[in-house]
C-alpha cells in the first residue's frame, strides 16, 4: 500500500467543481467565533459538495489568514453569504424552501443516528457558537433539532467536527438520490 499523490486523486480544478451539482445543503454559522472553525467548516463543506454557507452574526468573513489557515482555499470554492443575524438566515431560508434543523442538545432533539434524511428535501443546518451553541430562538424557530449521540464525560463537541460528522450523515442520504 502507498500514499496517493494529489495529482492522482481526481479532484476537479475551481472551475469545474463550481459547475458540478450541490447537496442542496445550506451550513449555517450561528455566531461562530474562531476563525479556524469557520475555515473548516468552508473545507468540510467543498469535500461534502455543500451547496453554500451563511455566515450570521459575529461569524468572520472571507477573506482572512486566520480563516485560510484551516480553509485552504475552500472559501474559493463553496458559495458563502453573509447575514446580520442568525434569525434573518433562517427566515430566508424557510421562504426558499429549506427545512431548518438545529445541532443542538433540546428537550425534543432527534439523535442522528435514527434521522430520516429525506432526498427529496432542502436541509439548512445550523451550528451554534462555541459557548452558548445555537441561539434559543433558532432552536424554537427549528423545524427538527438533531442530537449527536455522545457517551463520554464531555457535553459537547467542537463545532468542525459536529459539522463534519452531520456534514457527512446529509451527504450520505442525499447521495441516495444521486
Amino acid at each position: 500500500m502507498r500514499k496517493l499523490k494529489n495529482e492522482e486523486l481526481g479532484r476537479p480544478d475551481l472551475e469545474t467543481f463550481k459547475k458540478v451539482q450541490k447537496l442542496p445543503i445550506v451550513v449555517v454559522l450561528d455566531n461562530i467565533r474562531s476563525m479556524n472553525n469557520v475555515g473548516a467548516a468552508f473545507r468540510t463543506s467543498d469535500a461534502f459538495l455543500v451547496e453554500q454557507i451563511a455566515l450570521c452574526g459575529i461569524t468572520a468573513q472571507p477573506p482572512h489568514r486566520e480563516i485560510n489557515k484551516t480553509a485552504l482555499g475552500a472559501t474559493e470554492s463553496v458559495e458563502w453569504t453573509y447575514f446580520a443575524s442568525t434569525t434573518l438566515a433562517v427566515e430566508t431560508l424557510k421562504k426558499e424552501g429549506y427545512e431548518i434543523a438545529t445541532v443542538e442538545q433540546a428537550d425534543a432533539s432527534v439523535s442522528l443516528e435514527s434521522m430520516e434524511i429525506d432526498p427529496n428535501r432542502k436541509y439548512a443546518l445550523v451550528f451554534g457558537n462555541e459557548v452558548f451553541g445555537v441561539e434559543d430562538a433558532i432552536v424554537e424557530a427549528a423545524d427538527i433539532c438533531i442530537e449527536i449521540p455522545q457517551h463520554g464525560t464531555k457535553h459537547s463537541l467542537n463545532i468542525s467536527v459536529s459539522l463534519g460528522i452531520v456534514v457527512w450523515e446529509f451527504y450520505k442520504g442525499l447521495m441516495q438520490k444521486a
